[in-house]
């Protein structure tokens, strides 16, 4: 997506989540700032959903990125919370209200091919009995977060863990 097909309402989105995200990773306030003068690449969202223990967080197995959270593209009109509600819906059946910060915000490419972009992490916390539906293909499970998976990205478990134990932290 271009910066001439983000709306305003959806600019204003991702820059109030990117300040407001409790963890900044890749310098992205910084690179959204950059590529606010010129184009935007299309925008991520994710969301990372644990248990009532903050002892597992639910992920997808994509084709080639491994086991990943549950999100994708920001559609046009759609803010990056709206999106990740949405793919979090379509990729694991859930419908789950996002924490109010968003977890994290980071500069990443999702493939090789592709520049890199912006992408918003939200959280949210279910109960694990909650049935999970996987997306065709794509299977979805819970992960022990003291367990490592298979990503493509290399940093993604050590930083989900370390938003776990943020919020325990908040909530003790």
């Amino acid at each position: 997506m271009m910066r001439s097909k983000l709306d305003e309402r959806v600019l204003e989105a991702v820059v109030i989540d990117a300040r407001l995200a409790v963890v900044e990773f890749d310098g992205a306030r910084r690179w959204l700032a950059a590529a606010r003068q010129g184009s935007m690449e299309p925008l991520a969202a994710e969301v990372w959903v644990f248990d009532e223990d903050l002892t597992r967080v639910v992920l997808v197995q994509h084709r080639w990125r491994g086991w990943v959270p549950p999100g994708g593209k920001v559609e046009t009109g759609e803010t990056p919370r709206m999106a990740a509600s949405r793919e979090l819906f379509e990729e694991a059946g859930l419908r789950a209200e996002l924490l109010p910060e968003p977890a994290a915000v980071a500069v990443r490419s999702y493939h090789p091919d592709w520049p890199v972009t912006l992408g918003l992490s939200y959280a949210a916390v279910i109960d694990a009995a909650t049935p999970l539906v996987a997306e065709a293909g794509q299977p979805v499970a819970w992960m022990r977060l003291d367990e490592g998976w298979e990503s493509y990205f290399p940093d993604d478990p050590s930083r989900i863990r370390q938003h776990a134990a943020w919020m325990a932290h908040r909530v003790s």
